[in-house]
């Protein structure tokens, strides 16, 4: 391809791809510019396809250093671990293209978005997700659709398309919606707290806000087909995966062995349900075997797989019975215990159905806030609020060790954490960890995290303005009709063509994460699922409330008290060299935080008695009049206690307990070589006030003066 460059303007954007620039051996790149950014994205594929039929996509976001000129810091200086942006970045991409690519295509393919120049008003996930789209519509992988993203804020109340990085910050809203024509493929929603105000978006304003930017994306993406299909290269030749080969055998097994198929599906319990299709398995091989028919066990697997899921479909869209026995918007049994760890600051053991999480909650201060950077920003920033997810391989029956986070519980963190977060409000100097053990998972452990989460904060006396719950929908389609789930099991999702999550308050939503294996849905099946949604929250939220109720402290709760005194004081708390706030440290056994511009005091400790103690010592030192400063007669001999000896001069204490200088230059008309040995510390000397300005006093000896 000879190099052809592209500008385009849409939902006020302007974007340039240059083509047939960069990476010629890869099967697409583009050399995507927008400002100041630069990214190169890259598709390449593997010719030789995996046996099982699931499209083994990678996607890579990373950012370069150099881009924001800068050197990577710490010991080695290059990139290494991908940070936890980077690797949100990476799956927003990899949700946004997977259901571009078509029905068996199982060829290794790597998506990889380099970041080269940054420019610190520009969205990178957006220039992620269209750079991306733009090296896959033009590269030989049979792919013949684009996307589009619309990123959504609200600001003053307004709705606003694709706000700038600055104006997002002052955003009520952080909505990202990808689409191809006029269908969703991919939505990532949160709500941000303002003054101190949980805010959350009722449903029917959110399903307005979605359909109109579903607008935007209708016209952008057709305008990036008709620009980049034009250069697409020859499609590649690939056999795709499939499972005609099977029908035969699928026959077989509908004919003798539909009921058995039926019966496995419908217990109750998802270890039930496999070791039933286990067993299943092997008596369609004896029978087979038994009228000499040879058949290969891979093959066999496919076919009983390919036939229970249509009849796990063909049970939920023409008798709406599930496979345990629910109705289709009905919630799973939940039970909730709270501060059941007598260690910890916060607890709370949620389980619905057969996902259970334990979620705590620990207090801390500033300084044990996560610090993190974004390449678009010139300095750090700090994390106050965490949600850790974690999810061990027993916890769905596999045995594996427990290694390094990965991509998905770093993703299921961030989605929690952005449902939480809105109604929370930190106290001053606050840092507050939310960790979430999936101790068993059979569908939606994200959203036990979120109400487990929400239960733990209020157990842990966290500032929670609303109870916060999730639900994870599904979907069942066969092109002309369709079914909404409500609190999908692991069937339901791995049969099922969607993944949505809402989380949020009984007012609204607070956090919403939307994933599809179709090519698209419609908005009117968006507002059947929200609607849906909203039910079964406000069912989980009434399980919550009640247990809310019923809370009892945890016994390892740290006694706090906030309280101001005047900043002036501060110094006088803090004392000389810290002398008096270590006494009362160590005098009350407590900690204390002290802003020194706003004159807060922060008091954390075990007893009660000895935390009121210490606070009216404080409160004492903060009511004490004002020590005036003395007035010196200049020209007059004082006494003073020399405090330190510097090479430029002497530290000395003057008789109102402020110290003063005596510059080496003062101390006699003589050269002075070595003060050390003139002066030791604690002496008393002779001194000559020179001149005072405030606290700045300038001293000479006698003997100078002289």
């Amino acid at each position: 391809m000879s190099e052809t460059t592209i500008s385009i303007i849409n939902n006020q954007i302007t974007e340039s791809f240059t083509f047939g620039k960069v990476a010629k051996q890869a099967n697409g790149s583009v050399w995507y510019k927008q400002g100041n950014a630069v990214l190169i994205a890259t598709v390449a594929v593997d010719k030789e396809p995996v046996k099982e039929d699931f499209l083994p996509l990678t996607v890579q976001y990373i950012e370069k250093s150099y881009a924001a000129a800068k050197i990577p810091g710490g010991f080695i200086k290059r990139e290494s671990k991908p940070s936890d942006f980077e690797t949100l970045t990476s799956r927003i991409v990899d949700r946004s293209l997977r259901p571009l690519f078509p029905k068996g295509f199982n060829y290794p393919i790597t998506i990889t978005v380099l970041v080269v120049s940054s420019d610190s008003s520009v969205d990178m996930q957006l220039a992620a997700i269209h750079a991306a789209n733009s090296a896959l519509l033009t590269s030989n992988i049979p792919v013949s659709k684009s996307v589009a993203a619309v990123r959504v804020g609200i600001i003053d109340d307004e709705v606003v398309h694709n706000p700038s990085l600055d104006i997002q910050e002052r955003s009520q809203l952080d909505l990202l919606v990808v689409g191809s024509a006029d269908e969703v493929i991919m939505i990532e929603m949160r709500t941000i707290q303002t003054e101190s105000k949980s805010n959350v978006l009722p449903e029917d304003q959110l399903i307005t806000i979605v359909a109109n930017a579903g607008m935007e994306i209708n016209n952008a993406s057709n305008r990036y087909y008709q620009e980049f299909i034009k250069l697409k290269n020859s499609v590649l030749e690939l056999e795709l995966f499939s499972k005609d080969a099977d029908m035969e055998l699928e026959e077989y097994i509908s004919s003798n062995f539909a009921d058995d198929v039926y019966d496995a599906i419908c217990h109750m319990a998802k270890s039930e349900r496999s070791n039933a299709l286990d067993s299943l398995k092997d008596k369609i091989i004896s029978k087979l075997l038994s009228e000499n028919i040879e058949v290969e066990e891979g093959s066999l697997y496919h076919a009983l797989s390919s036939y229970k899921a249509k009849v796990s479909r063909a049970m939920i869209l023409n008798e709406k019975k599930r496979a345990d026995g629910r109705k289709l918007d009905e919630v799973r049994p939940i039970t909730i215990e709270t501060n059941l760890l007598p260690s910890v600051h916060g607890s709370c053991l949620f389980t619905r159905g057969q996902t259970q999480a334990l979620v705590t909650v620990t207090l801390g201060d500033k300084k044990d806030a996560q610090m993190y950077e974004l390449i678009t920003d010139k300095t750090s920033r700090s994390e106050s609020f965490m949600v850790h997810y974690n999810f061990p391989g027993f916890s769905v029956g596999d045995s594996k060790p427990i290694g390094p986070t990965n991509r998905r519980e770093l993703g299921h963190g961030n989605l929690a954490k952005r449902a939480l977060e809105c109604t929370v409000s930190l106290e001053p100097n606050q840092s507050v960890r939310v960790v979430s053990e999936i101790l068993e998972s059979n569908g939606s452990s994200s959203m036990a995290t979120v109400c487990g989460g929400s239960l733990a904060l209020c157990a842990a006396g966290v500032n929670v303005e609303s109870l916060v719950a999730g639900i994870a929908m599904g979907l069942m389609s066969d092109g002309e009709k369709y079914a909404v789930l409500t609190d999908i099991m692991g069937l339901e999702d791995f049969e099922g063509d969607m993944d949505f999550k809402v989380a949020g308050t009984i007012s609204g939503v607070s956090a919403m994460q939307m994933d599809i294996k179709l090519h698209g849905i419609s908005i009117d099946i968006i507002k059947d699922t929200l609607m849906e949604a909203k039910k079964g929250k406000e069912h989980i939220l009434s399980i919550m409330l009640s247990a809310q109720e019923s809370m009892k402290p945890s016994l390892a709760l740290p006694k706090t008290e906030y309280f101001s005194v005047p900043v002036t004081k501060i110094v006088d708390i803090i004392g000389k060299a810290g002398t008096t706030i270590r006494e009362i440290i160590e005098k009350f056994e407590v900690s204390i935080d002290l802003d020194r511009d706003k004159g807060g005091v922060k008091l954390s400790g075990q007893d009660e008695q000895k935390l009121q103690e210490a606070k009216a010592y404080i409160q004492n030192i903060a009511d004490a009049p004002v020590r005036e400063q003395m007035v010196y007669e200049l020209g007059k001999i004082y006494q003073g206690k020399v405090k330190k000896i510097m090479d430029f001069g002497v530290f000395v204490e003057m008789p109102d307990g402020y110290d003063a200088l005596l510059h080496i230059s003062k101390v006699d008309k003589s050269r002075v070589n070595n003060l050390s040995e003139r002066y030791s510390v604690d002496d008393i000397i002779d001194v000559i006030v020179l001149e005072q300005s405030g606290k700045k006093i300038e001293l000479a000896t006698p003997v100078f003066v002289a």
